[in-house]
């Protein structure tokens, strides 16, 4: 299963199907956490084939093996395909400061197993396993992933020196135990880059 356009390319044989899985309500929480209102199923002949799956920006495509009710929290736009068990669905923010300054907004995907799901990464991937308690405070913009049992909160740098010139304002605040994916070139980071090189209209 993938969103609309997903699929690059495919062997002969392949049967498509394309609908809104969960109904309105299903396709609307999608449109929410910025997938497609509808998915599209491919189902191999007998014979077997091959199936493949483009990214929508630069970066990694991450395969990811859930198992029965597991659970993975994902930024907005990272679900690529996964398995017909997968279910996506929507994470809600909380508290009203990491909703407003977490760097994705209040909504978040939510990816429960069993199955096997693709999930694309912005850049290079980073993986950190927290113990009970460990912190790891990151850029807002660079946490990708992470298992539910993380605590997510976000606080504001300190010190005026830091909060002007330092070029951050606000960090995640990670605190464990669980598994975070960190990405290296955020679509955001990566877009303001090439901005100066675009040409610019005339006056």
């Amino acid at each position: 299963v993938t969103e609309t356009g997903g699929m690059c390319w495919m062997d002969d044989g392949f049967a498509m199907d394309t609908n809104m899985p969960g109904g309105l309500f299903g396709g609307l929480a999608r449109a929410i956490s910025g997938e497609s209102l509808f998915l599209t199923r491919y189902t191999a002949p007998p014979r077997g084939g091959r199936i493949a799956f483009a990214a929508s920006s630069p970066g990694r495509i991450l395969p990811v093996e859930l198992r029965m009710g597991e659970e993975l929290i994902c930024q907005k736009q990272s679900f690529l395909a996964a398995q017909d068990s997968v279910k996506l669905g929507i994470h809600f923010r909380k508290k009203l400061t990491t909703g407003l300054f977490g760097g994705e907004g209040f909504i978040l995907q939510k990816l429960t197993g069993p199955g096997l799901v693709f999930v694309e990464i912005d850049g290079e991937v980073e993986e950190k396993e927290l113990g009970p308690g460990e912190v790891l405070k990151v850029d807002t913009g660079y946490v990708a992933m992470f298992q539910p049992s993380i605590k997510f909160d976000v606080e504001m740098v300190k010190g005026f020196k830091n909060l002007f010139f330092g070029g951050e304002y606000f960090l995640a605040r990670l605190t464990g135990p669980g598994r975070v994916w960190l990405q290296t070139m955020p679509l955001v980071t990566l877009a303001a880059s090439i901005i100066p090189y675009l040409p610019k209209g005339k006056d």
